[in-house]
Parts: C-alpha cells; sequence; structure tokens
C-alpha cells in the first residue's frame, strides 16, 4: 500500500483513537472541503444505531460542512458498510474513503 497523505493519514490516526477511547465497534474521522475534521465512533442504541461514518458525516454536517474531501473508518470488518458509503457520497461522489484495521494499516482505498 503506497504512503499515505499526511492529511488522509491524520484523519487515520483520528479514526483509530476515537475507536480505542470509547470501546466502539468502528471509529471514523472526516474532513470537510475546508479541511477541518470531525471524529466519532459506532453508535448502538435501543432507539438509534449508526455507523462510525454516519455519526461524522453529521457531526459534519450540523457543523456547517457543505462538502467531505476524505473519510476514514477503523474496523475489523472487511467492508465498509453501504450505509457509510451513502453518507459519504450525500455530501461528495469523489471524496476518498479509507478502511483501516485496529493498528491504522489502509486495508482498502474506495474512491
Amino acid at each position: 500500500m503506497p504512503e499515505l497523505d499526511p492529511e488522509d493519514e491524520k484523519i487515520v490516526v483520528l479514526a483509530r483513537s476515537t475507536r480505542a477511547r470509547v470501546g466502539a465497534a468502528e471509529g471514523a474521522a472526516v474532513r470537510d472541503t475546508d479541511g477541518r475534521t470531525y471524529a466519532a465512533a459506532s453508535v448502538a442504541l435501543p432507539s438509534l444505531s449508526l455507523t462510525a461514518v454516519q455519526a461524522a458525516v453529521a457531526a459534519a454536517v450540523s457543523s456547517g460542512a457543505e462538502g467531505l474531501e476524505a473519510a476514514a473508518v477503523v474496523t475489523d470488518e472487511d467492508i465498509v458498510h453501504e450505509a457509510s458509503l451513502l453518507a459519504v457520497r450525500d455530501l461528495a461522489s469523489d471524496a476518498v474513503i479509507l478502511r483501516a484495521d485496529a493498528s491504522g494499516t489502509v486495508r482498502e482505498t474506495i474512491r
């Protein structure tokens, strides 16, 4: 896997630390078109279920982000959930989505 851009590495680190901090199944971070970053963990409540990416996108949108440059998700799963992909694509059809494992190693880049 090629070396990551420093800004992409930053969102992988944010996603990884968010996941570890709360012990969630997933951690995610997104970078908006102004360079601001938002991180979140997956949410699993009786009345609300969000992937970490959905939660990070929601944080970005609720802070005024109008577009995304990139997203990263740290997960033990071998896929990025469709709901996560759709949340990113709602704001940017061309944003890069990185899937990394718990060590922070990027396993997949989705364009």
